[in-house]
Parts: structure tokens; C-alpha cells; sequence
């Protein structure tokens, strides 16, 4: 089954940068999508940006948009999300997802009911 481990979560000032990882396993490397997902106070979970192996175009949600940067490693099965420029509202528990997937990275990213299996996942606090 697959399982994730996310790291790297922590308290940031406007303006800074975070590395999020995410150690992924039992992920068979053939039609897959992984990507990271947030959750803020009071709000719905939302996806931020994902990768798919049908395509290998990255899926990025605009608010996050040339800040944000998902790479994944796949000889260390871990996954990245290097985070710039971030602002108060990026505040949130942000999540690792991983998935068996021969779909687009965007389709999985815009309904966070395909991830069958989250993480703990990590807080990112922003402060102003």
C-alpha cells in the first residue's frame, strides 16, 4: 500500500521560503500522480500543485503559481515542494498525496476525494 511522510513544514516570515518533503513507498513507478495539498483553518482541503507520469506537466493552482516549484526524485522517492515569496494566506497543514493514476496531474489536484491515502501531514505558518 502506499504511505507518505511529509517534513518540513514550520514558521516563516512574508517574503520567505520553505522546503517541504515527502517520502513516498509502496508506490508501483508506473501510472502514477503525486502532489502536495493543503488545508487552512476553517476551509476545505485544496490542491496545490501535482505531477502525473502520463505527462510530466505539472499542475500548479494560481495562487501558487511562479512561487511554488514540485519536483519529484524518483531514485530517493521523495517529493518536493520548494516554497518562495510566501505570503500569510499560504498558512495551512499541507499534505502529500500519492496515487496509482494514468490521468492528468490537474485532474487529480482539483478534487482531493481522488487521494484514497493522506499523510499526517505538516504546518506551514506564515507570519506578516
Amino acid at each position: 500500500e502506499v504511505q507518505v511522510e511529509e517534513s518540513g513544514g514550520g514558521l516563516v516570515q512574508a517574503g520567505g521560503s520553505l522546503r517541504l518533503s515527502c517520502v513516498v513507498s509502496g508506490l508501483k513507478l508506473d501510472d502514477y500522480v503525486i502532489g502536495w495539498f493543503r488545508q487552512a483553518p476553517g476551509m476545505d482541503r485544496e490542491g496545490v500543485s501535482c505531477i502525473s507520469s502520463a505527462d510530466w506537466d505539472p499542475y500548479y493552482r494560481d495562487s501558487v503559481k511562479g512561487r511554488f516549484t514540485i519536483s519529484f526524485h524518483n531514485l530517493e522517492n521523495t517529493l518536493y515542494l520548494q516554497m518562495s515569496g510566501l505570503k500569510p494566506e499560504d498558512t495551512a497543514v499541507y499534505y502529500c498525496a500519492a496515487s496509482q493514476w494514468d490521468r492528468s496531474a490537474d485532474l487529480y489536484c482539483r478534487n482531493y476525494h481522488h487521494v484514497d491515502r493522506w499523510g499526517v501531514g505538516t504546518r506551514v505558518t506564515v507570519s506578516s
